[in-house]
């Protein structure tokens, strides 16, 4: 391959890379709501790339389950149903209940617990700060995301992560006081304080607790109208 080829190759690769970047960036933060139509002609003008990059990035995002094709092929950000939140949250409890146990099964789990004291610190710091939404997910899904790092457990991780984008976007259209709650410092608390006792049952009843407490205060108990 020419030096010119290899030169046009890594331009092409960066441009993708970068319009993934802002289109996953524009809907984890809400700039684009569940349901908003992904145009590839408007997205390409304004992020200034052709239309096969953006339906590059589009195509990626699919997969990452940000993105959900509709009618006609029509793009549009992913919406979830009530139903396939609440299924959302029991596949995040498994994984973070099976971490958790396996966390406490280690001899590193005092380190572990420390850790997780770290992550509740920063979680606290964004709240009191009074840093924005974005900031505050960041911090949240931190906290469980090092849950499920500390396990130790690479394809615990890497499942947990394929979970991620669509969390986000159900946190980000949540709306009020509520969510915060569902996210708070104290929220957590209990889950590192139990894992730093050993407490194995005493973590599962918690982080059951948790989820089920984050799918009330994130306001998605509604019946899901498919099911009527």
């Amino acid at each position: 391959m020419s030096g010119q080829a290899l030169s046009s190759l890594t331009r092409s690769t960066t441009l993708r890379e970068q319009a993934l970047a802002a289109l996953r960036t524009a809907i984890t933060t809400g700039r684009y709501r569940p349901g908003d139509h992904l145009g590839e002609v408007e997205i390409a003008e304004h992020l200034s790339v052709s239309r096969g990059t953006v339906r590059e990035a589009l195509r990626h995002l699919q997969q990452e389950g940000l993105v959900t094709a509709g009618a006609r092929g029509m793009l549009r950000v992913s919406q979830l149903t009530p139903t396939e939140v609440r299924e959302l949250f029991q596949v995040r409890e498994a994984l973070e209940g099976l971490a958790v146990a396996q966390i406490i099964a280690s001899p590193r789990r005092q380190e572990a617990a420390a850790a997780l004291g770290e992550a509740l610190e920063k979680l606290r710091d964004a709240f009191e700060s009074g840093a924005d939404l974005a900031a505050k997910v960041e911090a949240d899904l931190g906290f469980h995301l090092l849950l499920c790092e500390l396990s130790g457990n690479s394809i615990l991780l890497k499942t947990w992560r394929q979970l991620e984008g669509p969390m986000r976007v159900v946190i980000m259209s949540a709306a009020g006081e509520r969510r915060d709650l569902a996210m708070s410092a104290t929220s957590h608390t209990p889950i590192a304080d139990a894992i730093a006792r050993g407490d194995a049952a005493a973590a599962q009843e918690i982080l059951h607790a948790h989820m089920a407490s984050a799918i009330e205060q994130l306001g998605i108990e509604r019946e899901d109208p498919s099911e009527t």
